[in-house]
Parts: structure tokens; sequence; C-alpha cells
């Protein structure tokens, strides 16, 4: 028996609550994990932006594909299906948060961690992700435990802004959107951005080497151009000198600014724009110029991937601006079922990956989070 996390945003998780709690879905992307997953296996079910655990779910059918709405009264993206049991299911007062000591102080990816540090929301950066046998058996008794005992955690203020987000409603579904608070703790130093763009230059050599290595072409601005070939040394024909692309003026300008593209042939597989200095705005809004300009690429059972790349201390406000509502409406969908989020350190931890060279691009789905499911 294998233990997996099964992620619930607020919205999900209700509208789970009020089913018939049989189905558990996952998205399409999901499908090559999901064939991993055996009858008999445990989903830990985990609510994002409480950040709390809040049930356990028996796997009873191997996984089966299923496009009838049942949460979401049309276009449900969660088609990749369990049949299931719920063994527990906690109300949102009696599920366990993350940074209780119950759960803290005991779970591998968190105990050595000061309380506050975000370097263990990798672990929750999307569902289906493999528990440690150890970690999973203690989530399951602490869940059974706390179903019988009922202990309460309140939620503040913030939780219940949190639980009950805002969405707007598009022409085909609703999408949960959020409003960034202004930053107020900036550091405009000249050090400090040029510290800044150190890192990002050297994050956007080890993207070009990861996509080198799995035989992708890359595309760099002629700007960042020289200051990355410091670092990383292309092999023969790697580097493109002319994105091979037959687009207009305005087109080229934009994808020829991003900061680093992986092309195959003649497509564009994965956009990645780097952050550059204090602001993460610039590059978003590059993105969502390229999802707007992206009907008119005359791209055929082919969408471009766009993700942005920062320090783990700015993801929370790079998914928030990802969900602003002014990208809520772009005509291929809003930009945060487009576009996501990636660590520095989950790059890094993809560039140590030996069998790159095996590999295709969609290994960075492993390592990406979308805002809508992220614990923010």
């Amino acid at each position: 028996m294998a233990y997996y996390i099964d992620l619930f945003s607020p919205d999900t998780y209700q509208a789970f609550a009020k089913s018939e709690q049989t189905i558990s879905g996952f998205r399409n992307r999901q499908k090559g994990i999901a064939s991993s997953v055996k009858i008999g296996d445990k989903l830990i079910c985990y609510m994002t932006r409480l950040s709390r655990w809040v049930g356990i779910l028996e796997v009873t059918s191997e996984f089966f594909i299923d496009d009838t709405p049942i949460f979401i009264p049309s276009n449900d993206p969660f088609v990749v299906r369990f049949n299931v049991i719920p063994n527990c299911w906690l109300s949102p007062e009696n599920s366990i948060p993350i940074n209780d000591d119950i759960c803290w102080n005991n779970l591998s990816f968190t105990k050595d961690l000061p309380k506050g540090s975000l370097a263990w929301t990798g672990m929750v950066r999307g569902s289906l992700r493999k528990l440690h046998d150890e970690d999973g058996k203690y989530l399951e008794k602490i869940l059974l435990n706390q179903q019988k005992s009922l202990r309460k955690y309140e939620l503040t203020e913030a939780d219940q802004k949190k639980y009950k987000p805002s969405v707007v409603k598009t022409e085909n579904s609703q999408v949960v959107v959020s409003i960034p608070d202004n930053e107020t703790s900036i550091d405009d130093s000249h050090k400090h951005q040029k510290m800044e763009q150190r890192d990002s230059i050297k994050m956007q050599a080890l993207l070009a080497k990861i996509g080198e290595r799995m035989g992708l072409k890359i595309w760099l601005p002629k700007s960042d151009r020289q200051r990355v070939l410091d670092i990383w040394k292309p092999g023969e024909g790697s580097l493109l000198e002319q994105l091979p692309l037959n687009y207009n003026e305005a087109t080229l300008s934009t994808i020829e600014n991003i900061d680093v593209l992986w092309i195959k042939r003649r497509s564009i597989k994965r956009a990645f724009e780097v952050e550059h200095t204090t602001s993460i705005y610039s590059g978003i809004l590059r993105m969502a110029d390229l999802m707007t300009l992206q009907p008119n690429l005359n791209i055929k059972a082919h969408i471009i991937k766009a993700h942005i790349v920062a320090p783990l201390d700015r993801r929370t406000k790079v998914l928030m601006e990802i969900s602003r509502p002014v990208f809520a409406f772009l005509e291929n969908g809003p930009l945060a079922e487009s576009c996501t989020y990636i660590s520095y350190d989950a790059i890094k931890e993809l560039s140590q990956e030996t069998r790159l060279e095996y590999m295709s691009d969609e290994v960075i789905e492993e390592y990406e989070e979308y805002a809508e499911e992220a614990d923010i």
C-alpha cells in the first residue's frame, strides 16, 4: 500500500463535501502518475490556502477517464478519476494545520525546518505526489485520531477569507482570483538588485542547459545572451541565432524578449520568465502578452506552456499576481490555467536528474505549481 497527496482548493473541498464522496478526480496532465496508483492505496487529502490536512480517501478502482461533470456544472477539468471510499473527512475547523506541532515536528519534510519556512511546500505543489511511507502512516494515524476526538482548530479572519476566495465568472467557468497586497518591504538598493540579476542569469543558464540535455533548441534574448554564455557553454547548434518562426514584428518582439525558450523544430515547447528584480509584474505581463498573441500564431494542436521562475520567498507573490482579475479574461482562457510557477530550488533539483537526455520537456510538470491548486 502506498500514500499519495490529494490536493483540494477550498472550492473543490466544498464541492467534494457536498457530493456522494465516491470519486476523486485529477487533471489530464496527471494521467501518467495516476497509472501507478493501485487499489487499496490511500489519498491523504490536503486543503490548500488553509494549509490543513482534511481527510483520507481509499482507492477502490484503477484510474479511468470520464469528463461527465461532477463537481463543476460544465467543463469539469478533473477527468482522470478513481472510485474512492472516505475513511476520514473533516470539517475545516477540525482539520489539522500543517504548522501545528503534531504535524510540523513529526513529518520528514517539515520537522527540521523553522516554522514559517517555505522549503516544505514542494511536497504539496501537485496532487498524486507520493509520500514517504512513514509520513503517510503517521498522517493516517493522526487524521483517524482527530476524527474521533474532533479537536477544534478555529479559523482566523484571514483563514475565513481564504476559505471563501474571490471568484469571477468567465464565459465557460468560474475562476478564483487574487488581489495581491502592496509590497512594503522591497529592497531597491543597487547591491540587492545586482545580486538578484546575477542569480537570474545563473537560472537562465541552468534552464538552457536542462533544455539542451533533452535535445531541445534554446533561445535567449540578445540583451542577456553574453552574460548567460559566460556560464553556459552550449554544444554546436544548441543555441539559436534566429527564431525559426514567421510572425509579424509585434509578435516576434514579444517572443524574442522572453528569458528562455525551449524549441523543437518550429514549435515553442516551453517559455520561461526568470525573475530579474524585486518586481515580477513585467515577466507576468510578457507571458500574458504571449497567451494573448497565441491565437494568431497559427499553432495547431499545440499550446505554449509558460512558466514564471522565481525564488521561494517570492512564490506567494508570483501565484497571486498570476491570479489577478485582469488575467482571467484572456481569449485563450485565464492566465492561471496556462502559466505556472517554478521555484529556483525546483530547477536546481531538476538539473541534477541524471536521465535528462532520455526525458521529454513534460518532466517540468512534476516541478510546477498552478495558482488555483497552490498553498498560498
